[in-house]
Formats: C-alpha cells, sequence, structure tokens
C-alpha cells in the first residue's frame, strides 16, 4: 500500500490510489506543514505557530497531538511513510526513494535537469511543472500558508523560466512566441522573460518585432525604475541587430538563452530599525572604493543573532539602484546546525547558473569556474552578499574582480586574511543601543504600547540584551497577544530567558551559540556532557540534575557547564538553571547518537532517578499523612535534591514541573514502568494543588499501561482507581465510574479492604458529580465503616467530611453538621491541615444553606487561609467561590464581586472553563443571592489516598 501527499494544489492523501478524507483545514494544515519538510523534524510549536499563527487557541498543544493522532490513523498501513514524535517535534518519514510528497518530487525534478543535458533537462522540467494543480495548499489559510505559498509561486516561476531556457538551447523559438507573448505581458519589467521572447521572435523571422519589443521595454524601465537594461539584454538587442547566425543555430547548436539579471536578494527585513552609523559606513566604503577604483569588500562580524544578515540585506535593498545588473545572494552555511559549510564550487555553480551559464560550458576546475564568473561580472554593477562564511578559503573564489562590483559578507569570524590581503572593510557589529532596541519594539508593537509602560519597555530591553532577534521574537509575542500587558510579556521573558524566543527555526535568525567550531575546541568530557544535555528530558536542567545526568561529582559538572556557557552553547537562567536553544539541542541530540548506546541509556537512567526521588521526598513534604509506595532504590552514585521544607519542595516542583512530565514521557519511551508509574503516583498532590488536572490524566494514563507491566497486582487497582478519580474531576463521568468500578472490583478480588475504603471514596465524589447525591451517600458510608474497622483515624476524617458533605447536600443538615464537626475534630488532633481545610469549607456550607450567613463566611474564610498556605489554588478557587453567595445574602455585593473576580481568575488559569464561565454569570447578575451550581468540592479529600 502506497500513500501520495498533494501539496501543489488542493492538500490531499491518497491511500493506495484512494483519496482519502483528511478532515479540517487546520489538521490539512498539520499534514502540509510535516509534509513541506519531510524528513526533518518540525518542532512541535513551529507547528503550532504555522497551524494558528497568533489566533492560537488556549490548549494548541493539545490540539495539534489530536490532529496527530487523526493524521497517523488516515495513514496507518501506508506504506514507507508514517508521522513519528522526536525530541521537540515530529517528522514525517519516507523511506522509499520515489517520494510521496509532489512538493519534493517537483524539486527533485529541478536538481537532476541542472545536471542533465539539455533535451533531458526540457523533459524533467516539463514534468516538474506537470505536477501542479492549481495553486498550492489550496484551501488552507493562515501566515504561514500565504507565505508558503507566495514561496512556492515562486519557485514554479523560476522553474518555468528554467523550463523556456532549456527549450531556446535546443533549438525551439518559433514555437514559443505564443505562451511568451503572455508571460511578457505578466511579466512586463522581467529582464530574463524579455530576453527569452527577444530570442524566440528572433528565431520565428520577426525580428522587427523582436527589436519594437526592446524599445518599448527600455522605455519603460527608464520610466519605471530609473535605468537602462541590464548589459546581458543590451548585448543580445546588439546581436538581434547585427542579423548574428548564431542566435538562429537549430537543436544542437549549443545556442545559449541570454544570460539574465539575477534578482536573488531575500526580502528586506521588516521593521528595521536603527543601525545608522553602520548603515552609512557601508556606503562610505563603497564611496570610497568608486573614488579609488577597488572592489568593495565589507566583512561584517559579530555573534549570531546580531542582525548581520539582516543589516546586509537592508543595505542591499537600500542601494538597489545602484546595482542594476544584478543582485547575487548565497547562504553559505558556515554556522549552521543542520548543514556543513557549503563548499566554493558549489555556491560559484549557483552563481553561473543564475548568470544563465549553459552547464555545458561551466568548466570543472574551480579556479576556471571562479575565472568565467569574474569574467561574467566584470564591468557589471552588481552587489555580491555571502552570507554566514565561515572561512576565507570559502568566499575568495567568488570574489569579482572589478571595481563596479560591491561584496558584502557575513560571518561570526573575523576573517583575517580577507582583510589582509584582499583589502576587505571590518564592521562588527554590536548589540542595539537602548533607542534602537525601544524603536525595534515601537516599530513591531505599536509605539503607543510602548508608550503606555515604559517600565515594562526598559525591563525588555534589558531581558533581550539589545540582540535584534531576541527583540524581535518578544515583540511578536506581544504583538501576537494585545491584551497582555507588556508587563506580563516581561514577567515571562525574565521567567524564561530564551526558552520564550526559541520560535525560528532559521538557524541564522535566531540566537544559536557556535556549534562544530564550539565543539572542536572542548575537550572530550565537556562534548560528551553537550551531548547528554540534547537528549535529557526537560526544556531546561540544573546542577544537581547534570551531575546525575553524567556520573559527574558536581565541581566537574559545574566546570564543564562553565565551558559550554562560554562557548554560547549552554545559557545560564535564573535560578540556577540551564538551558539550550532548541537549535542547538538538536545538534546536541546528533551528537548523542554518536555516544554508545550504553552511555545514552545510564545517563538517562540516572537523572530519571534523580528527578524520581526527589519527587517522592516532596510530595510526603507535602502530604505527610498519606500513604507513600517506595519506589525502590535510585542508580549507584544518584542522591535526590535536598527539600528542607514543603515550601522548598512546592518550589522545586514548580521549576522543574515540565522536565518532570518530560521525565515520565522518557521513563515510558525507555520501559522503565516503574518510574512512569511513581512519577504519576508522587505528582498527584500536587497537580491536584495547582489545578494541572489534564497534566494528571495524561500521567494516569500512562501509568496505566505501566501499571500491566508490574508485579504487584494491587497496582492495578490504584492506578485504575487514580485515573477514574480524575476523569471525574473532569467531567469524564462514564469513564470515571468505569475505572473506579474496576478498581473496586480488583481490591475485592485481592481482599484488599484498604484500597476498597479508598475506592469508596473516590465513588463517592464520582456520584456527586453525576448529580446522584444518594448514591455518593452510601459509598461514603461504605467508606467510613472500613476505615473505622482499619483503626486509620485521619482517613476516617477523610470518610466522615464525605458523608458529612453527601448529607448537606441531601438537606440533612444536623446530620451533616454532626460528622463534619467530628472530621473537623480529628483533622486538628493529627496535625492534618488540608483535611481541616477541606471540612471548613463544607461547614461554610452547611451554615450558608441554614442561614447563618455570617458563620459561614467565617469558615470559609478560615479555609481559604489553609489552601493559601498549602498552595492549594485549585480548592482555593472553590472556597473563593462558595464565599461569595453568603456575602451576597448579607447584602455585602462589593465583598461578593472581589472573591468571584479572584475566581473566575484562577479558574481562567487551570483550564476549568465551565466554572469560569458560571462565576462570569455571577458577576454579570449580581444582586440576590445565586446559588453554586457546584459549591464545593469540600466532601473530596481523596488525594490522601
Amino acid at each position: 500500500m502506497g500513500v501520495d501527499v498533494g501539496l501543489l494544489g488542493e492538500v490531499t492523501a491518497q491511500v493506495d490510489g484512494r483519496t482519502v478524507d483528511l478532515g479540517p483545514a487546520k489538521r490539512r494544515c498539520v499534514l502540509a506543514a510535516l509534509a513541506a519538510d519531510a524528513g526533518r523534524v518540525v518542532p512541535a510549536d513551529r507547528l503550532v505557530e504555522q497551524v494558528w499563527g497568533p489566533d492560537r487557541p488556549r490548549r494548541a498543544r493539545a490540539a495539534l497531538h489530536s490532529h496527530i493522532s487523526r493524521l497517523r490513523r488516515t495513514l496507518l498501513g501506508a506504506a514507507g511513510v508514517g508521522i513519528v514524535l522526536r525530541s521537540g517535534g515530529y517528522l514525517l518519514t519516507v523511506d522509499h526513494a520515489d517520494h510521496p510528497v509532489d512538493l519534493h518530487r517537483f524539486r527533485d525534478l529541478r536538481t537532476r535537469a541542472r545536471d542533465a543535458d539539455d533535451r533531458q533537462a526540457v523533459e524533467l522540467l516539463t514534468e516538474a511543472v506537470a505536477l501542479w494543480r492549481g495553486e498550492p495548499l489550496t484551501g488552507l489559510t493562515g501566515q504561514w500558508a500565504e507565505a508558503e505559498r507566495d514561496r512556492l509561486r515562486q519557485e514554479l516561476l523560476a522553474t518555468e523560466h528554467d523550463l523556456i531556457d532549456a527549450r531556446l538551447r535546443v533549438g525551439q523559438g518559433e514555437e514559443l512566441v505564443v505562451e511568451l507573448a503572455a508571460r511578457a505581458a505578466r511579466y512586463p519589467l522581467d529582464e530574463r522573460v524579455a530576453g527569452q521572447y527577444l530570442l524566440a521572435l528572433h528565431r520565428a523571422g520577426r525580428s522587427a518585432d523582436a527589436l519594437e519589443y526592446y524599445r518599448q521595454l527600455r522605455d519603460r524601465l527608464v520610466e519605471e525604475l530609473g535605468a537602462d537594461p541590464g548589459a546581458p539584454l543590451q548585448e543580445l538587442h546588439q546581436r538581434i541587430l547585427a542579423a548574428d547566425s548564431a542566435l538562429s543555430t537549430r537543436p544542437g547548436g549549443g545556442v545559449t538563452a541570454p544570460v539574465v539579471v539575477p534578482r536573488q536578494l531575500p526580502a528586506a527585513p521588516s521593521h528595521f530599525t536603527g543601525r545608522e552609523t553602520d548603515l552609512a559606513a557601508l556606503t562610505a566604503a563603497l564611496e570610497q572604493a568608486g573614488r579609488d577604483r577597488t572592489v568593495v569588500i565589507s566583512a561584517i562580524g559579530g555573534a549570531g543573532g546580531i542582525g548581520k544578515t539582516w543589516l546586509a540585506l537592508t543595505w542591499a535593498h537600500q542601494h538597489a539602484e545602484r546595482f542594476p545588473d544584478g543582485r547575487l545572494f548565497v547562504d553559505l552555511h558556515g554556522f549552521s546546525p543542520t548543514q556543513e559549510p557549503m563548499p566554493p564550487e558549489v555556491a560559484i555553480r549557483g552563481f553561473l547558473d543564475a548568470l544563465g551559464v549553459d552547464p555545458g560550458r561551466i568548466p570543472t576546475d574551480l579556479h576556471a569556474q571562479a575565472a568565467l564568473y569574474r569574467s561574467l561580472v566584470a564591468d557589471r554593477r552588481m552587489v555580491v552578499v555571502l552570507d554566514n562564511a565561515v572561512t576565507a578559503e570559502q568566499v575568495v573564489p567568488l570574489l569579482p574582480g572589478s571595481p563596479a562590483c560591491t561584496v558584502l559578507i557575513t560571518s561570526r569570524s573575523r576573517l583575517a586574511s580577507l582583510i589582509d590581503r584582499h583589502g576587505a572593510r571590518h564592521l562588527r557589529l554590536d548589540v542595539l543601543t537602548r533607542e534602537e532596541a525601544r524603536a525595534l519594539l515601537a516599530a513591531r508593537i505599536g509605539a503607543g504600547n510602548v508608550a503606555a509602560e515604559p517600565e515594562a519597555v526598559d525591563e525588555l530591553v534589558e531581558s533581550c540584551g539589545g540582540y535584534p532577534l531576541a527583540l524581535s521574537i518578544t515583540a511578536r509575542h506581544a504583538a501576537t497577544r494585545p491584551g497582555l500587558p507588556l508587563a506580563e510579556v516581561a514577567a515571562e521573558l525574565r521567567e524564561l530567558g530564551l526558552e520564550m524566543l526559541d520560535h525560528d527555526t532559521d538557524p541564522a535568525a535566531s540566537l544559536p551559540a557556535v556549534l562544530s567550531w564550539s565543539l572542536r575546541r572542548l575537550t572530550d568530557e565537556h562534548r560528551t556532557v553537550f551531548a547528554l544535555l540534547g537528549i535529557a528530558p526537560g526544556p531546561d536542567t540544573t546542577l544537581p540534575a547534570v551531575a546525575a545526568l553524567t556520573g559527574l561529582p558536581p565541581a566537574r559538572a559545574r566546570k564543564a557547564l562553565s565551558a559550554l556557557e562560554d562557548a554560547s552553547l549552554v545559557e545560564r537562567r535564573p535560578g540556577g538553571r540551564y538551558g539550550m536553544h532548541d537549535l542547538v539541542r538538536a545538534y546536541a541530540t546528533t551528537i548523542a547518537r554518536q555516544l554508545p548506546h550504553e552511555v545514552r541509556d545510564t545517563a538517562l537512567v540516572r537523572v530519571m532517578d534523580f528527578h524520581l526521588h526527589t519527587v517522592h521526598a516532596a510530595d510526603h513534604l507535602l502530604n505527610p499523612h498519606r500513604t507513600h509506595p517506595q519506589p525502590g532504590p535510585p542508580a549507584p552514585g544518584v542522591h535526590p535534591h535536598p527539600l528542607p521544607d514543603a515550601a522548598a519542595a512546592t518550589a522545586w516542583l514548580e521549576a522543574e514541573h515540565a522536565t518532570l512530565l518530560a521525565t515520565q514521557r522518557t521513563a515510558a519511551a525507555l520501559g522503565r514502568h516503574h518510574v512512569v508509574w511513581h512519577l504519576a503516583r508522587a505528582l498527584d498532590t500536587f497537580h491536584y494543588r495547582r489545578g494541572h488536572l489534564r497534566d494528571t490524566l495524561a500521567m494516569w494514563r500512562a501509568a496505566l499501561d505501566a501499571a500491566t507491566h508490574l508485579p504487584n497486582p494491587a497496582t492495578r487497582s490504584r492506578t485504575h482507581r487514580h485515573f477514574g478519580h480524575t476523569c471525574a474531576r473532569l467531567g469524564l463521568h462514564a469513564e470515571a465510574t468505569e475505572h473506579l468500578d474496576q478498581a473496586l472490583s480488583l481490591a475485592m478480588r485481592h481482599h484488599d479492604p484498604t484500597e476498597q475504603a479508598h475506592t469508596h471514596r473516590a465513588l463517592a465524589y464520582a456520584w456527586e458529580e453525576r448529580g446522584d447525591d444518594r448514591r455518593a451517600l452510601d459509598h461514603a458510608r461504605h467508606a467510613l465503616d472500613l476505615y473505622r474497622a482499619l483503626g486509620q483515624p485521619v482517613r476516617e476524617a477523610d470518610a466522615l467530611n464525605a458523608v458529612g458533605w453527601c448529607a448537606a447536600r441531601l438537606g440533612d443538615f444536623d446530620n451533616a453538621r454532626a460528622s463534619c464537626v467530628a472530621a473537623l475534630t480529628l483533622y486538628r488532633r493529627h496535625h492534618h491541615p488540608a483535611g481541616e481545610a477541606t471540612t471548613l469549607d463544607s461547614l461554610g456550607f452547611i451554615a450558608h444553606r441554614t442561614g447563618d450567613h455570617q458563620q459561614a463566611i467565617d469558615h470559609y474564610h478560615q479555609a481559604l487561609t489553609l489552601f493559601r498556605t498549602l498552595g492549594d489554588a485549585y480548592q482555593a478557587a472553590d472556597s473563593l467561590d462558595n464565599v461569595g453567595h453568603p456575602h451576597t445574602a448579607l447584602g455585602q455585593h462589593e465583598q461578593a464581586r472581589h472573591v468571584w473576580r479572584e475566581a473566575l481568575e484562577l479558574y481562567r488559569e487551570q483550564g476549568r472553563h465551565d466554572d469560569a464561565e458560571r462565576v462570569q454569570r455571577q458577576l454579570d447578575d449580581l444582586g440576590p443571592a445565586q446559588e453554586s451550581s457546584r459549591p464545593s468540592d469540600a466532601g473530596d479529600n481523596t488525594q490522601n489516598a
């Protein structure tokens, strides 16, 4: 079974010759973005940006994963094609030579045509053009789709030009007149099209028409651009006037279409600001060279991301009128994370192609190629931009010899021999000044926004360090979230550092550190540390984690990190954290593949054990009354990070949260099932208190699979219980009761009364959520009886609170109050503040429903104080919601409005959209008392189990 993906028209997929339904436009856009980069990893953040742009949904990552899953099912069984997860992104795999993506077949045909003879080139290019089925990416909208569509149109245009050149070289002419007349009308100022049309007219015996068209074209160029036709077109005009017989040579005569005026410069950077002194220096060099009759060579140097390419392109576009004979550009990939530096013979071959040289006339020797190149550009007013050079040897063959030409070279190296031997003027860029940086932000996000928040803008400029790229990416974050104050953008940048700036896919337009040449100067040990950092789970790391990862003593690990930081391969971030740019990390991952398997696996085991055992200790500090199954001893030499108290544990978990989620995914991939399960268990309290329910669900879903591989049968019962309880919290009622029933069945089968009690308590909450308070009360009473029989007073208090809560919901307030007071007594006796808080919340509800509104407010505020002390934002949101009702009953509308606004903010932060909408309605309708449709989760304290 084969698959074909179409991008050069409507985005389609055919599996075994049958067109399959790809679903909505966003899913087709995901496939298009992956197919456009088939065979290369596309970072998840870039996919989100490409698919949704500035209108990304709140949970864009989840939506992306959903689209990927559906596409995988669509392509299931297709030979040689699949979508796989790689570090930080996704990859469309292609295993066979006949590329299934029409865009890549198109590009392959173009590449093959360059090395073919003229007749083969005509066949190949004709086949390439025939692959197009209209507008590329038809049906897709958004910034990426529009930009990609424009770029593909340019590729088609260039291919059509190449095809006509090839047809002219094989002797065609008369048969091209009608086609070229239409193209000349469509591109009236394109001198390449004009030259083709002139030659075709001349071959058709219409030399007078050719000469008349040349006169009209020259008038248009003078009128609209203030310039005469370029030298190649003028030469063709003279040859037609002279009736040059070579122009009429039939097939086999080797006639070459006229050399065109190349315009290879990429678009000028938008919103370029500042650099006036540097731009003036380049202009002064040009004017001085003109007086001295020497070729001007300006070497622009500086760190990656400092704006070298931006400066070169901006200057070249500003002075385009000085270079009517052509503008050449090549990226030499000197410091590319994915490509080797381009050999000079490849670069010069590209220039010769752009200058219209017949492939058969290009010599094989580099020196001869360089001589031909210099001859072609001699006395032509051209600018040559050699971007991202690594050595002078790479550049020298590309230097023209004519003083009419201007050369701009960008490099992170000084290229000393160019300065010494070729008179290059060195211009080293520094960071932008504060004023220039503010101007860049103003251009991107609006002068009014910048003026409104001057302190936030100052912090953004300071955090970005004046780097143009960092400022541009930060401005993009602000511009795409216009409702967000710049102060919050500044706070986010301060917290995340370069992680927030990691969205650009072009290494030359980001802040990459030096890669290959930096690594060569490192010791073997430091290279190994760099490689292992590439595969370590999480977006960033700390010194203790690196020591565990590498097995090095902390002092040596710190030294290695310092060396990598000095080489700009690692960045030191606030809080003692170390991060890598994604591009650098991707390069580090490729280096890691060169290490022995046992080195990589042992390193991952060590760092996973470090995180697991630190999480285990943190959970014990957060919830000391909870049972804590031991995860087993860590790997030799691994010691968990010391955490002195609950506050330190919470801070560590907050800082490491993303890393811990990634650690579980890594453990699952490596089949370390006990790590998967214990991480889900140990993070449960933290997730619950912070409202990370979706993360909890994902971790317990992974634990469900892991539990089937673990020997203890009680593990499966616990896993179904935790998963079911999380489903209940998220409103997945059917799935919740299904898993909780399985948990209860397993606990009964294995005669585990403790697990039965925990599950009954979870079922009480689940049935309450489903609106069956009577059934919920039955389960709560079952739990109470079991806990009392087991002699577990804290658990008994949990069940008492649940019984009281369910009774209150049924209107039995006397029994409800008695049960909750008994629970509160037990909690205080055993120093259990979390249980005390939930019970106070229950008592607040009972007091409110029985008309004692002031007592209700007192209970709720006591509960709030405890929840906030514990860092339990989830239940704090519910108590804030609840306390607004007795405030309203007492006519205290401002107090109600205050607590409901705070509840609304927390609900939104936690992704609890239904709760947020309900509170918003309460705020809108503030006046008479509004009963909450779900007053509290106070009866739920199952996170202790």
